[in-house]
């Protein structure tokens, strides 16, 4: 069974490992190695504490395997604003993927305040992850579907209920 909750800091080394291993395993078909560990600078334990500063970031763990970090996802304010927010980090082990941890991750982050608050929702997308967003309703910010100069989609969702 999959159990979320709010990432601590003692989480920091497990969600580094994860995010790591799902890099170098599943994004590595559509990203070179060299581009993935430049990301990788910026994705350490200790961003990852410094980021939930700021952000909800949600851990989520195999009940059934001693509680082990399967998957991970966040969840703030776009640039400070109150009406805008953005999706960050969103991971699921390689091994757990298709099982559906990554859309309970995109439903747990759309059930947070950042999410309720805001009135349009930003995702920067990997070419990994675009169908998998898009089949989650985001879809291409102001029409454009080409990568951006980081190698990313800009996905965007608005928030129907404001």
């Amino acid at each position: 069974m999959i159990i979320q909750r709010i990432f601590k800091e003692t989480d920091a080394t497990a969600v580094a490992a994860l995010v790591k291993k799902t890099m170098l395993t599943t994004n590595i078909k559509d990203y070179t190695k060299e581009y993935l560990e430049n990301d990788l600078k910026k994705l350490t334990a200790l961003a990852f504490i410094e980021r939930a500063k700021y952000f909800h970031c949600y851990v989520f763990s195999d009940s059934t395997a001693e509680n082990k970090i399967v998957g991970v996802g966040s969840i703030g304010a776009y640039w400070g604003k109150k009406d805008e927010s953005s999706l960050f980090n969103i991971f699921v082990l390689p091994e757990y993927q298709g099982q559906g941890i990554g859309k309970q991750i995109i439903q747990t982050l759309e059930q947070d305040i950042f999410f309720k608050r805001a009135k349009r929702i930003e995702i920067p997308a990997s070419i990994t992850g675009l169908k998998f967003y898009q089949k989650l309703g985001y879809s291409f910010k102001n029409g454009i579907d080409t990568i951006d100069d980081e190698g990313l989609y800009r996905l965007e969702k608005f928030n129907r209920t404001k």
